[in-house]
């Protein structure tokens, strides 16, 4: 079995692959406090979850946006399978042409999305990560990343509203029956969710026009299963993504699966 395992700013995503077929995945909260003997704990939890002994594992690919527990959770790994993990960063060869201005600063979850799009999906393409962060990021017909665009995620975007705004208490994050809200909660919902949907539906157009025509749009990441539904554009959820990218990335890296 191959591990697979991309760190978020709120969650660490990992799955398990046995040949291209995902036999497990799973999350557990992005903690900078905990060190690595009490990760090892809770990833040795969910591997016996799913009844996977870390004996199994005989490869570990890892992508990380939280630079201060990258080692952290790397060393966690090694401790539970005598593994060494093979770490997304710029000087692993991954088939990806970046076209921004300085490559190096492209996020590894993104990097690790776009190859998962370019792998397993036609071109030209646009990936939607819906996380702490929304993002979008271009691949052109040629499977290179044209470039991002970044904004706050839509839990943020709720936080940052309700602890600035006195008057605006904590609603679920759900869409309402209308886009014209009757009363407050209603209001924010449809705000959040449907203004959110919107937005990505003008970006996209947006995307496509720069792009040079349509283009195949994928989603991941924690909110997508919430905001997808009510956008205009045709998208596919595919919440692996970003797992399926790192594992093509193993696949190139290491020669076998």
């Amino acid at each position: 079995m191959i591990l697979a395992v991309d760190i978020g700013n709120t969650n660490i995503v990992l799955g398990g692959y046995e040949g291209q077929a995902l036999v497990f995945s799973s999350r557990l909260s992005t903690e900078k406090a905990l060190e690595a003997d009490q990760y090892a704990l809770q990833l040795r939890g969910i591997l016996d979850l799913y009844g996977v002994a870390p004996a199994a594992i005989k490869g570990i690919v890892l992508s990380s946006v939280v630079p201060p527990i990258t080692d952290t959770v790397a060393r966690a790994l090694a401790h539970l399978t005598d593994v060494t993990p093979l770490v997304l960063g710029p000087d692993i060869d991954t088939g990806m042409e970046v076209c921004i201005h300085n490559p190096a600063e492209l996020g590894a979850d993104l990097l690790a999305g776009a190859i998962g799009a370019k792998e397993g999906y036609p071109l030209p393409a646009i990936v939607l990560d819906l996380g702490t962060a929304t993002k979008l990021t271009a691949i052109d017909a040629q499977g290179r990343i044209q470039g991002v665009s970044i904004m706050p995620g839509v839990f943020l975007s709720l936080n940052a509203l309700v602890s600035g705004a006195s008057q605006l208490g904590g609603v679920a994050l759900r869409a309402p029956r209308h886009a014209i809200g009757k009363n407050t909660v209603e209001s924010m919902q449809s705000g959040m969710v449907l203004g959110t949907a919107s937005m990505l539906d003008g970006m996209l157009d947006r995307f496509e026009e720069e792009l040079g025509g349509p283009a195949t749009v994928l989603a991941c990441g924690g909110a997508a299963g919430l905001i997808v539904p009510y956008c205009r554009h045709a998208i596919r959820h595919v919440p692996t993504l970003l797992l399926d990218g790192l594992m093509a990335v193993y696949r190139r890296t290491a020669g076998h699966v």
